[in-house]
């Protein structure tokens, strides 16, 4: 038997130690929250995603009474993107969220496990590693690729003969 350990690089800052760029992003995030529609869960979440066009697109959660019908915001985000800018790549994708009572999530709040799939499959689409800010009112995550968030991910690759 061998054991191994996966290690993952983050960074952790205070929302004033990130570059000015990081702050409007993450800003603008924390705005898409208010555009949540999520009266089952309480629970609002934005994202933006910086293009490498300069372009910026924002998405937030959307919630459904039969839950698989909603959507995360990562995905509403991704998707928007990858729909209205197709040969544009994702540099950044910023996660902040509130609870039902309003306040910001002290902790970053981490993407769902679909969200991580599809986030893996934006930053292989567009060629480039995606970074990644979670927002917590207390600090702010820093991923500097989605691999970070998703270790032993699936990929097309898996699917070829050889892989097996």
């Amino acid at each position: 038997m061998k054991e191994c350990r996966i290690e993952i690089p983050l960074k952790v800052y205070t929302y004033e130690e990130l570059s000015e760029t990081d702050r409007t992003i993450v800003d603008q995030a924390k705005q898409m929250t208010y555009q949540s529609y999520s009266p089952y869960s309480h629970f609002s979440v934005g994202a933006a995603a910086l293009l490498n066009n300069g372009v910026t697109v924002t998405g937030s959660n959307q919630e459904n009474a039969a839950y698989p019908s909603g959507l995360c915001a990562e995905r509403t985000t991704l998707f928007y993107a990858q729909a209205q800018y197709p040969d544009a790549a994702i540099e950044v994708l910023a996660i902040a969220a509130r609870n039902e009572s309003g306040e910001f999530a002290e902790q970053p709040v981490s993407p769902c496990g679909a969200c991580r799939q599809v986030m893996l499959e934006s930053q292989t689409r567009g060629g480039i590693p995606m970074r990644i800010l979670l927002y917590g009112s207390k600090f702010t995550y820093e991923l500097e690729k989605v691999e970070d968030l998703l270790p032993l991910c699936f990929t097309a690759k898996d699917m070829e003969p050889s892989s097996h």
